[in-house]
């Protein structure tokens, strides 16, 4: 025989289908009127008594079916009111949990009353099967309960919806505030990039062509090297304070006979010191480094491009741990020993261990030599693409006491008045030069100067 397949139907639709199926099966047992159209058989008449007989009996025995098919379609009755009024109570608390949060006042007092109300009524159903009083339509009785439960349970799942459409917003907001807070997480770490690689600040210049190099670009690495050069010496002034200097006679040692108009301008006197070794050398294209063979003069602009273009990517503590010997690494250390005094190292750090690694042919891994070291690359860097153009840039610096001109000297602080009592001959003369200046052909880059106060 062919297997017969159940019809897919959902547990809430079969349960209403059987439902339905009691309801008609009780009206079948309650007594319907025959169906029109079965034959009627004839009887003999000499079995009449015999065939009373036996219908007393079937009669009997029906009548007994009758009563248990009943008693159990009564009883199924109470029981499906009994637990429609407990999907009610269910449906009520859901409703109560989410008057909850956020607070519905109006929410609470309904969801108590229909809580109340069918507990009432719980307890009078258990009164009513103590006492077997049962409906007397158990057919209507199970229809309306299986209606009442289905009720209740489409309350608690729009509940529910509601209740999840709530969480599902709080996560949106979760996801906006944690999307912010990656969006902060990623400029911190590409501010920490910058930091631990500096060079990156140079990306500008990443598609840079020997024809296309201009005035403007050399303005843009000045800037970077001015940078890490005030980096290294807020460092070096650190060093200084921690290892019990005298700031004041230190300052005074590099430049002086200067008045300082406020004490924290003393940092310009060591960034003039730090700028002067540097830059010592600077207008030579080999940086008077010895044994330096050069290309001829004609080459220059293409070779030192070259070197710019190869070294300005690279992180430099990677490339002297590579190449030791090469131009660049003899560059930094011979600017490290003339610019950190023997006295100055064993003073910050105690000893001269630094020192004997430089001049071993080694760098050593330390904060301070990498701040200097990032400070040397800057200045080698400027140095490559100074002779990159043709003709090389110059470089220049002013005298102490010379007159102020705003066409080849900046002022590194806002000038202050002149005192009642200063000549007025000796005003906007310079103190010392800080920063120094350039000249790419017509272009005059301003060197930055300390003016006197008197």
């Amino acid at each position: 025989m062919d297997s017969v397949k159940r019809s897919a139907v959902t547990p809430s639709k079969s349960r209403l289908a059987r439902t339905f199926a009691k309801v008609l099966h009780l009206h079948m047992v309650t007594g319907v009127a025959p169906v029109d159209g079965i034959q009627k058989i004839k009887v003999p008449e000499s079995s009449k008594d015999d065939q009373d007989a036996g219908s007393w009996s079937r009669s009997q025995s029906y009548d007994d079916n009758d009563e248990k098919l009943r008693n159990t379609a009564e009883l199924e009755a109470h029981l499906a009111q009994l637990f429609a009024s407990i999907s009610s109570v269910k449906s009520a608390y859901a409703q109560l949990q989410y008057a909850q949060s956020p607070y519905d006042s109006n929410g609470i007092q309904s969801a108590d009353q229909i809580v109340v109300s069918e507990l009432k009524n719980l307890s009078e159903l258990k009164r009513c099967y103590l006492k077997k009083q049962f409906d007397p339509s158990p057919e209507r009785t199970l229809c309306l309960a299986e209606i009442q439960e289905q009720k209740s349970l489409l309350k608690t799942y729009e509940i529910m919806r509601k209740k999840l459409e709530c969480q599902m917003k709080l996560k949106d907001s979760e996801i906006t505030f944690l999307r912010e807070k990656l969006e902060d997480c990623h400029k911190q770490n590409k501010s920490l990039e910058k930091r631990l690689n500096p060079s990156a600040h140079l990306s500008v210049l990443d598609n840079l062509h020997l024809s296309g190099i201009s005035p403007s670009h050399f303005i843009t690495v000045l800037q970077h090297t001015v940078k890490s050069i005030r980096s290294f010496v807020r460092l070096m002034i650190n060093e200084m304070e921690s290892s019990g200097w005298d700031i004041n006679a230190a300052a005074a040692a590099i430049q002086p006979s200067v008045v300082f108009l406020k004490a924290t301008h003393r940092c310009l006197a060591f960034e003039s010191f730090v700028c002067r070794e540097m830059f010592d050398s600077f207008h030579f294209p080999n940086f008077s480094l010895p044994n330096e063979s050069l290309p001829e003069q004609n080459q220059w602009q293409r070779f030192f491009f070259e070197r710019f273009i190869k070294l300005k990517s690279t992180r430099v503590k990677e490339y002297l741990a590579q190449r030791p010997k090469s131009t660049f690494g003899k560059f930094c250390r011979a600017k490290y020993l003339k610019l950190v005094h023997p006295k100055m190292e064993s003073s910050f750090f105690g000893n001269l261990s630094q020192r004997n690694i430089v001049n071993s042919g080694n760098f050593p891994d330390t904060p301070f030599f990498t701040s200097f070291s990032e400070m040397a690359k800057r200045v080698w860097l400027l140095h490559c693409l100074a002779f990159s153009f043709n003709p090389e840039a110059k470089i220049f610096q002013v005298n102490k006491g010379c007159p102020f001109s705003e066409v080849y000297m900046e002022s590194i602080i806002d000038e202050p008045s002149p005192p009642p009592d200063c000549p007025p001959e000796t005003h906007s003369r310079v103190a010392f030069t800080v920063v120094p200046g350039f000249r790419i052909g017509k272009t005059v880059i301003q060197c930055q100067v300390y003016l006197s106060q008197c």
